[in-house]
């Protein structure tokens, strides 16, 4: 029987997710330099549509009907067929359509996370090709193996929001990008310095305001996990901002308005598998690892000379991953029945599937990412050439200025 209100909650959760596709475009923008403002926002914004057409075709279909071989599922439901206003298995309180719009939030955003790695150097329409066939080859199987009742799901994994799904996913997928792309090219004194932080700001804010739909919405029902969930999300993104900016004060002798915008991302990214599962003293936990090991990825991503331009790997990659584990860690079947015992409860076989599985996921990623770029560059280069690139995307594929002035 359809429940109004969980359907209500639902319908609202799944608005704020898309209104993160946005946030993220301008989190994106600010950070880059302005010449490639329009570009980094068009990847994110052309996903909401692309994205939407498969979801719709096969996507949805492909992740949550049927099982084959519990790999992928069948496309009895492709085109929505039988996803109407009764509810299917997934969640039986509201209407399939419902179910269907929260979960093709996600799917749109989390290609989108990846574009940040490979900003300022990619053809768009390499870009295009690239989104449909990561969201068919990786991020729907992906779903399929944990959400839709795959082999993980069944194995005994847990991700409540996201953190291996999204998050892992995408910032592997991002490291990908970057080894196949290459580094990002300068003019003599140009900076990568964020051309616009107010942009930055707008976007965190967008992002956390969104993340709520994100975590507490994926209870799927307006109830105490949601609740749980939602300031689980707050608390874990609140001191992995303090966390980071404390680090970066002390390593910088000042604090880092971006590096605490960072913080709160990645604070984000890393409570989403665990918010409606861990107890509410462990997202203080979560968070603080979150802020000192992101921060030491974003390190580690510097002596390596990786150029991930926006942070996708350490902040979502790592982030995602980290908090997959740490659900290993602090699960409690007392905070939801429909979850697990993790390691400090006693439960170190469960910590072992998370860890097992956050590893498999990451390496699938990024192994199918690559080879797709590979694929995708034998046909047509996936980079501008470097004349584009000095000049800037937005003049010279987008023909446009974010700023018709200075």
């Amino acid at each position: 029987m359809i429940n109004t209100g969980d359907t209500a909650f639902v319908l609202v959760s799944a608005a704020l997710v898309m209104f993160m596709t946005p946030g993220l475009a301008f989190f994106y923008g600010g950070l880059v330099r302005r010449k490639n403002v329009l570009a980094i926002m068009m990847q994110s914004f052309i996903s909401m549509g692309v994205v939407t057409v498969i979801w719709v075709a096969v996507g949805y279909s492909l992740a949550f009907s049927g099982n084959v071989g519990g790999v992928i599922g069948n496309l009895a439901w492709a085109g929505l067929h039988d996803v109407g206003m009764q509810p299917n298995r997934w969640a039986p309180h509201i209407p399939a359509l419902a179910h269907f719009s929260f979960q093709e939030m996600f799917a749109i955003i989390t290609p989108a996370l990846i574009t940040g790695a490979f900003a300022d150097r990619v053809h768009f329409k390499s870009y295009l090709k690239f989104l449909v066939a990561w969201s068919l080859i990786v991020y729907v199987p992906i779903v399929h193996w944990i959400w839709g009742g795959g082999f993980l799901a069944k194995w005994g994994v847990l991700d409540f929001a996201g953190g291996i799904v999204v998050h892992t996913s995408a910032g592997f997928a991002a490291l990908a990008s970057v080894w196949v792309v290459g580094a990002r090219k300068f003019a003599p004194g140009e900076q990568s310095a964020p051309h616009n932080v107010a942009f930055v700001g707008l976007g965190t804010g967008l992002l956390w305001f969104g993340w709520f739909g994100f975590n507490a919405g994926s209870a799927l029902a307006a109830n105490g996990v949601a609740a749980h969930a939602f300031v689980n999300t707050d608390i874990a993104a609140s001191v992995a901002m303090c966390t980071w900016t404390a680090i970066s004060w002390v390593k910088a002798k000042r604090p880092s308005i971006v590096g605490a915008f960072t913080g709160a991302v990645a604070g984000l990214a890393c409570i989403t598998p665990c918010a409606g599962f861990v107890p509410s003293w462990a997202s203080f936990v979560i968070g603080f690892f979150a802020g000192v090991i992101c921060y030491g990825a974003v390190a580690f991503r510097d002596r390596m000379k990786w150029d991930d331009a926006l942070d996708v790997w350490a902040a979502h990659g790592v982030g995602g991953l980290l908090g997959s584990i740490l659900l290993g860690v602090f699960a409690y079947l007392s905070v939801n029945p429909a979850g697990a015992d993790g390691l400090v409860a006693g439960n170190a076989a469960f910590f072992g599937k998370q860890v097992v599985a956050s590893l498999f996921v990451a390496a699938y990623a990024f192994g199918v990412t690559w080879l797709i770029l590979k694929v995708i560059n034998h046909f047509e280069p996936v980079r501008v050439p470097d004349s584009v690139e000095l000049a800037g995307l937005d003049t010279e594929i987008e023909e446009q200025r974010a700023y018709e002035f200075g």
